[in-house]
C-alpha cells in the first residue's frame, strides 16, 4: 500500500509482519494502565506467541474483515501503536475502528488522533465507508478528546457498563458519518 496515502503530518500506517506487531504489542501489554484504557477486561498481558496466533489468523480472513495497520512515526519510523478497521459491516458501509498508543513516550502528544484522520481518509476514500464507529470509556478523557478532534461524534453510552477504580463508569460509544467526515476536510 502507498506510504503516502497512508501519512498523516505526525504518523504513517503499515501493515506489519504479524511478529513484529506481536513483539511491540507484548512489550506494551507489560504497561497495566495501557491495558486498561484499551479494553474492558481485566489487563491480562497475552504472550507475543498468543499475539502473533491472533494478527495471523485474523489477516487471513477474507475479504477484508479485519483490516491491521501499525501506526509508525513518520520523523523515527518508530512503530508507536496499531489501528484496525473490523469490517464485519462492510457489506452496509459500516466498520468500528480500533486504536491503541502503546508507547507513554507519544501518548498525549497527537500521534493517536493523526493516526485516526489517517484511518478515517482510507476508510471513506478508499473503502467507501458509510460510517465508522467506535467505543472508549468515561474514565478516558484523553482518547474521548482525541476522538473529537478527529471528527466523531457522541452517539450515546452504556451507563455504569464497567467497573473499575471502586466505581461505576460509562462505555461511551461514538461516530463520525462520511458526509461529516467530507465537511470537515474540504473547503
Amino acid at each position: 500500500m502507498d506510504k503516502e496515502f497512508l501519512s498523516g503530518t505526525l504518523v504513517y500506517l503499515k501493515v506489519e509482519e504479524p511478529k513484529t506487531l506481536a513483539e511491540a504489542c507484548g512489550q506494551w501489554n507489560q504497561d497495566s494502565e495501557y491495558l486498561r484504557l484499551l479494553d474492558a477486561n481485566a489487563a491480562n498481558p497475552a504472550s507475543v506467541k498468543k499475539i502473533t496466533e491472533w494478527i495471523t489468523s485474523d489477516q487471513e480472513k477474507d475479504p477484508l474483515p479485519f483490516l491491521l495497520f501499525g501506526i509508525r512515526t513518520l520523523v523515527e519510523d518508530k512503530l508507536v501503536g496499531f489501528i484496525d478497521l473490523d469490517g464485519n459491516f462492510y457489506p452496509n458501509g459500516e466498520a468500528f475502528v480500533g486504536i491503541g498508543v502503546g508507547d507513554r513516550e507519544f501518548w498525549g502528544r497527537g500521534y493517536g488522533t493523526d493516526a485516526m484522520k489517517v484511518i478515517l481518509r482510507y476508510a471513506f476514500q478508499e473503502l467507501n465507508l458509510r460510517r465508522v464507529s467506535l467505543n472508549t470509556f468515561g474514565y478516558n478523557p484523553r482518547a474521548i478528546h482525541s476522538y473529537e478532534k478527529a471528527g466523531f461524534v457522541h452517539e450515546g453510552a452504556l451507563r455504569g457498563f464497567l467497573h473499575r477504580e471502586r466505581q461505576r463508569w460509562d462505555l461511551v460509544f461514538m461516530g463520525i458519518l462520511r458526509e461529516e467526515w467530507i465537511a470537515r476536510n474540504t473547503g
